[in-house]
């Protein structure tokens, strides 16, 4: 288990913009920490009421946001508009091109959300959008499948063979890894023991494939999984 702390994140502060990068990122650049497998991007970010990303473009990548706190309303010149909110899973897969923007929806209360890139499994396509809601229930006290590259069980598709779990853990919860190659644990929020460590909000780890692993909660806790080839 290969851990990565919270505190060892690049950080970017925008005034508007609060950001935390897990990988390489912008003008953050670490040769260390460039992504892992297809895994290329966690940003944690905070952006400050009635402010956002303007309309920019994207090619050839995976781009999945998960808000955690707030609304963010979502533009494309695909012709979708949405409004997010904690339990949304939206994936946007840029292939030839897409031109997008990305806003807190309040003029009053922040927005937190996580966005995440992954590497298409192939370029060239005809860019696509997703999204859907997974109620608390779904996610709490186990693992609920969110993405996958076939969509299966109700969870939003992704071009690339990795599958994210998400799952919302009470004090005392315990539980197994589902079935994994190499794996990611991202601690959205909280404290989780792990393999007799404590991972606190922001921290992750890298599993190997035959590296088998229990998840313990010492707080109340939302956590995020990546089984990734």
């Amino acid at each position: 288990m290969k851990i990565r702390r919270s505190n060892e994140r690049g950080y970017a502060d925008h005034g508007w913009l609060r950001s935390y990068h897990t990988f390489s990122f912008a003008n953050y650049m670490d040769p260390n920490h460039m992504g892992y497998r297809a895994l290329r991007v966690i940003n944690e970010d905070r952006v400050a009421p009635g402010h956002g990303f303007g309309a920019h473009p994207h090619r050839d990548m995976e781009i999945i946001s998960y808000v955690l706190e707030g609304e963010m309303e979502h533009k494309d010149n695909m012709g979708n508009g949405e409004v997010m909110r904690p339990g949304d899973v939206q994936r946007m897969s840029a292939g030839t091109g897409v031109l997008h923007s990305e806003f807190n929806h309040s003029k009053e209360n922040g927005l937190h959300f996580l966005q995440i890139w992954v590497e298409t499994a192939q370029r060239g396509i005809q860019p696509s959008y997703e999204q859907k809601h997974f109620p608390t229930a779904e996610r709490q006290g186990q693992w609920r499948l969110v993405l996958s590259p076939d969509g299966r069980d109700g969870s939003v598709s992704v071009n690339q063979d990795m599958n994210l779990y998400a799952s919302l853990l009470g004090a005392g919860d315990q539980v197994a890894a589902p079935p994994s190659r190499y794996a990611w644990l991202h601690v959205v929020k909280g404290a989780v023991e792990v393999n007799g460590e404590t991972l606190a909000t922001g921290d992750a780890a890298a599993f190997t494939p035959d590296e088998p692993f229990e998840l313990t909660c010492t707080d109340a806790s939302e956590v995020l999984l990546f089984d990734l080839a």
